[in-house]
């Protein structure tokens, strides 16, 4: 008998990964919540970085949001108070040899404070002042956040030719 996950290996390689981020914006204080990955990170150890995650099979991306904003930083936030901010497509990425795509979502309307709730992944979760964003920032992140906050592109293409 064949096992269901070795016939369907070969396609689960050629998807693409689906992502959701989550731009946590105190337009009063003009902050945003912004995490910094730790040393066991997958990728960009010491970079700063939004709240996001990976999507679950069968999963609405903007639950995806709110289940990860949650898991990283304890903030709570409805579906409904998520406004589309920017799409990244990747042409590949840790754990996406064959792309993936982030949807970036911003938020206005949260309860809770931030702290870290994945020690193990990030060596920080905090407040940061719009106008001090850390250089050492992921690529794709920054450039979704500084889309965002300047009204710029809505979608960023990362490592296509």
């Amino acid at each position: 008998m064949t096992d269901h996950r070795t016939a369907l290996a070969p396609a689960l390689r050629s998807m693409t990964v689906l992502v959701a981020a989550v731009i946590v914006h105190d337009k009063a204080n003009d902050r945003v919540v912004l995490l910094q990955r730790g040393p066991r990170a997958k990728f960009g150890q010491g970079m700063w970085d939004l709240p996001l995650g990976k999507s679950e099979p069968g999963e609405p991306i903007t639950d995806t949001a709110v289940r990860e904003l949650y898991e990283e930083t304890g903030l709570t936030v409805k579906p409904e108070a998520l406004k589309l901010a920017h799409i990244v497509h990747g042409a590949q990425g840790v754990q996406a040899p064959n792309g993936y795509l982030t949807v970036v979502f911003s938020t206005h309307d949260w309860t809770g404070a931030p702290e870290n709730r994945e020690p193990d992944k990030h060596a920080q979760v905090r407040w940061t002042e719009v106008d001090a964003l850390p250089e050492e920032f992921v690529r794709t992140s920054a450039g979704a956040l500084r889309g965002y906050l300047d009204g710029g592109p809505l979608m960023t293409l990362a490592g296509w030719r």
